[in-house]
C-alpha cells in the first residue's frame, strides 16, 4: 500500500513537471515563430512533440499500475 502512494506520488509530480516544460515549451515557441527564428522554432517543435509524446507514455503506464 505505501508503495503504491509513493508511485502514485511521483507519478503525479512526474505529470506536473511534463506538463509545466510543455506550456513553456509552447511560450518559447511562439516566441520564436513571432520572431521569425526559424531553426529556433524547429527545434522547439522537435522539443515538444518529445515531451508529449513522454507525457503519454506516462498516462498510458499508469493505466497500468492502477
Amino acid at each position: 500500500m505505501i508503495t503504491q502512494d509513493c508511485i502514485h506520488t511521483n507519478s503525479v509530480e512526474t505529470d506536473e513537471s511534463l506538463r509545466r516544460q510543455i506550456e513553456i515549451k509552447k511560450a518559447q515557441l511562439q516566441i520564436a515563430r513571432h520572431s521569425n527564428m526559424h531553426l529556433v522554432a524547429k527545434t522547439l517543435q522537435q522539443q515538444l512533440e518529445e515531451l508529449d509524446n513522454n507525457r503519454n507514455f506516462n498516462a498510458l503506464m499508469t493505466l497500468f499500475d492502477d
